[in-house]
């Protein structure tokens, strides 16, 4: 998580997202949706904690995208 938030801030304080793959950022994000799904259903918080944080930088990442893409 900690490699993300320089993309994170490259798109939300420098206002620029070229080069950010939509088709990535969003396979990360259903991916991390279906970990979080699947950490909650084995009630495991090692699992799922992690899967919110990356839900919230891949939605950074996205929303960015599509703002300053």
């Amino acid at each position: 998580m900690l490699m993300t938030i320089p993309q994170v801030l490259t798109i939300w304080v420098g206002h620029r997202a070229a080069g950010v793959s939509m088709l990535s950022w969003t396979a990360y994000l259903a991916s991390a949706v279906v970990w979080l799904w699947y950490g909650i259903q084995k009630r495991d918080k090692n699992i799922y904690l992690p899967c919110l944080g990356w839900i919230l930088l891949d939605c950074a990442v996205i929303v960015g995208a599509l703002f300053y893409g």
